[in-house]
């Protein structure tokens, strides 16, 4: 019988169901005797010996279900090594869990730091095959990441629905985008819904900038303004801090967040009212969009026949429209980041839109 673990880390995103789903339903049809056992909240489920049996049914009428049936939960790698509250050491009571129940390979469903873990548990002497889940797209190794679409169809519709209340009033919105470190999220949805600015964490904001783009609206007889705000974009000012500094910094800031901090700035500076909206987790619920329904099925078989062909330490990637395997060595602790001299940087101010820069 093959016996495969499967668990889904970190933070949650609409296809998860769907990526589980391509991977049970290639091991069903191959043959073989399969046994799949779900852990429950991610590795606390593998550490912990939380799990249940999963059979065919569990992984029907998933395809278009958001969330993650087995449930998740956050578990920094940087902790991984630091013993439990009862003193357990986290990685071998993984270890433990695997081999009692005789697993032939454990199936990772996670972004950056999932999949950091996953390399640990790897180099640790488990057979692993990871998948590549986040809605920020920025894990190294694959040209796009499941979840990352379907979020993006939410901020911008988030943004559509601010352009009419935005005329209506002339007034200046911000609508602060997921995306703490990197800003794929923010450029894709502030592209797509029409944005006039986009602020992202690679590209550090010069509010002066940002206020004579404003500006330069108002001279141009355009009443109202879209700004579309990384929530993890940061000034030039706190850009050439220490880290030790700038978390100093941001312990003492009185706004909620950059974009009200923003908001406040330019409302100072320009007089025009602003109004902040923060569409938050909505980001990451509801049903996945049809591209990362086709995108987790086809990542879903091919880390499933990664399996049947036991080959182990691996995540399934896209590369130029190819499901590919990439070394979970080469994965672990690498982000993509926007590239500010990108040709869609480029090309998004070629339309007028500012970066801040």
């Amino acid at each position: 019988m093959l016996r495969v673990g499967m668990l889904t880390s970190g933070g949650d995103c609409q296809s998860l169901n769907a990526t589980m789903r391509g991977v049970a339903k290639t091991l069903y049809n191959s043959g073989k005797d399969v046994e799949i056992i779900g852990f429950i909240e991610g590795y606390k489920g593998l550490m912990y010996n939380n799990y249940k049996v999963m059979k065919p049914g569990d992984f029907s009428g998933i395809l278009t279900e958001g969330g993650t049936i087995l449930g998740t939960s956050r578990q920094p790698f940087k902790l991984m090594r630091v013993p439990d509250a009862e003193g357990r050491d986290k990685v071998e009571e993984m270890k433990k869990t695997y081999a009692r129940l005789k697993l032939d390979c454990l199936v990772v469903l996670g972004g950056n730091g999932s999949q950091k873990t996953s390399n640990l548990l790897s180099e640790e002497g488990l057979n692993v095959v990871g998948l590549p889940k986040t809605i920020d797209n920025d894990l190294w190794g694959t040209d796009m990441t499941f979840g990352f679409q379907s979020a993006v169809n939410i901020a911008t519709n988030a943004i559509d629905c601010i352009h009419t209340t935005a005329a209506s009033h002339g007034r200046v919105f911000i609508v602060e985008v997921m995306g703490h470190k990197v800003g794929w999220l923010t450029l894709h949805a502030g592209i797509a819904g029409g944005a006039d600015i986009i602020l992202l964490p690679e590209i550090p904001y010069d509010i002066e900038k940002v206020v004579k783009a404003l500006e330069k609206r108002n001279k141009e007889g355009k009443r109202f303004s879209i700004i579309a705000v990384a929530e993890g974009a940061i000034s030039k000012e706190d850009s050439e801090l220490t880290k030790k500094e700038l978390k100093k910094k941001n312990l003492n800031r009185v706004y909620p967040s950059v974009s009200y901090e923003i908001g406040a700035q330019i409302q100072e500076m320009t007089g025009q009212e602003v109004r902040v909206t923060v569409p938050g987790h909505m980001q990451r619920g509801g049903e996945p969009c049809a591209y990362d329904r086709v995108l987790s099925t086809r990542l879903g078989a091919a880390a499933a026949n990664l399996i049947l062909k036991k080959q182990f330490g691996y995540m399934v990637g896209l590369r130029d429209q190819d499901i590919v395997p990439v070394p979970l060595s080469e994965v672990a602790g690498k982000l993509k980041s926007v590239d500010p001299e990108s040709s869609i940087i480029k090309e998004a101010k070629s339309l007028g839109i500012c970066f801040g820069d």
